[in-house]
């Protein structure tokens, strides 16, 4: 069953994105609703999907300092095997497939240069991978990913 979300179900979960640890009574009053009233919604949102739990956010001296994006192109047929390799390197965050030059979109958080080259020769090296570009993230000027 998937939530049908209105107005005020996407400011609670704007508020969520903002702080998920905010009480609910707290939540309800900055959103004008009966505090059993966000309980229910937060329960119905959760039911439907739309709110599949609550996480820590790590801040700046938790999290790696480096980040960086592989750019992959695999032979056919060879995903799973590529995405068994890349679920073994604990350096790799998260997988994408996309359309267009590149099969795979890597994106990958290492704590030091060298973690982060040998990294960048696994996934170079995994039998199936034909080619791959690295893109060193720099800075961060927009993160909306909450």
């Amino acid at each position: 069953m998937t939530a049908q979300l209105d107005d005020t179900d996407r400011a609670l979960i704007a508020a969520l994105q903002s702080n998920a640890r905010q009480p609910v009574a707290d939540l309800a009053r900055s959103l004008g609703l009966a505090r059993t009233t966000v309980q229910a919604r937060l329960e119905r949102l959760e039911r439907g999907g739309a709110i599949l739990g609550y996480t820590l956010r790590l801040g700046e001296a938790a999290r790696a300092p480096l980040h960086a994006t592989a750019l992959v192109n695999i032979e056919l047929r060879a995903g799973p095997a590529v995405l068994a390799r890349l679920r073994s390197l604990p350096a790799v965050q998260v997988v994408h497939t996309t359309s267009g030059r590149f099969d795979l979109l890597v994106q990958i958080a290492a704590q030091t240069t060298q973690e982060l080259d040998e990294t960048l020769d696994r996934i170079g090296e995994t039998r199936g991978v034909k080619g791959s570009e690295s893109l060193i993230h720099l800075s961060t000027k927009i993160d909306r990913s909450g």
